[in-house]
């Protein structure tokens, strides 16, 4: 489980990239988190694989109080998480299968009896089982996502981030990641995926939480990535209204009126 109580960001210009962040993250939970350009969720992410430390708040994750969390600890720690970066961070000289098991290798894993089939398996899982003496020269932008998102879970994690993981995807390929991710997440892993992808997001239809200017804005169980919470009050103020079917202006018909 996730908990952030009234979490603080501030950097030494004194502006506070997260201000006041309360959040639950249920464990085996599918969480898309959107905002825009500057909103925090980079900043968030960074504090969830204590990248970074939180100025102030309590963040727990998976038992863990990263705000007093040794640094000494902290490699042991994130070997219970898994993240997929927004530029993928492949290894260009190694092959698929190195990069994959790359994961096991700082983590100490990679000579123990099954490495090798802990990184078989996660290949499979992402449908790349054919690809393994590949470069990622060799690979299309889709692929490589996948062989990231194998390296993010081989060592089977109990939470997996991911930063924008369709960006400049096509958007068939978009889906494809996104579905994987869903399938991850059925296999009882945490999921929380920072993203633009409006498209993804309405169709995946699960939690999403908004932040904007570092700030929690919207959480809502089954959502869409809609209109921010900054535009919809512009809109509130003009007299509309934002419901299931989406904005709705005074004397304007929807599409299904």
């Amino acid at each position: 489980m996730i908990i952030l109580r009234n979490v603080i960001k501030a950097y030494g210009s004194g502006k506070q990239a997260l201000s006041g962040v309360t959040l639950t993250v249920p464990n085996e939970d599918f969480v898309f988190l959107v905002g825009g350009n500057g909103a925090g969720k980079s900043t968030l992410l960074k504090l969830l694989i204590r990248q970074e430390v939180a100025t102030s708040g309590v963040i727990m994750v998976a038992g863990h109080d990263l705000k007093t969390l040794p640094d000494r600890r902290v490699p042991a720690f994130r070997q219970q998480l898994g993240v997929v970066f927004q530029d993928i961070r492949l290894f260009p000289q190694q092959t698929v299968e190195e990069n994959v098991a790359f994961s096991l290798r700082v983590a100490g894993m990679d000579r123990r009896v099954g490495a090798r089939d802990l990184v078989a398996e996660a290949m499979d899982l992402v449908g790349m089982s054919g690809y393994a003496r590949r470069f990622p020269h060799q690979l299309s932008g889709g692929e490589q996502q996948r062989a990231a998102i194998a390296r993010a879970i081989v060592r089977s994690p109990t939470l997996l981030l991911a930063d924008e993981p369709t960006a400049s995807l096509p958007p068939d390929v978009s889906w494809q990641i996104i579905e994987l991710l869903g399938a991850i997440n059925r296999r009882g892993v945490t999921v929380i995926v920072a993203t633009h992808d409006r498209d993804v997001v309405n169709r995946m239809r699960r939690r999403v939480v908004e932040l904007d200017a570092g700030m929690v804005t919207r959480d809502d169980r089954f959502g869409r990535f809609g209109t921010t919470a900054s535009e919809q009050g512009v809109f509130k103020a003009q007299g509309a209204e934002w419901g299931e079917g989406g904005l709705t202006l005074p004397g304007v018909q929807g599409p299904n009126a």
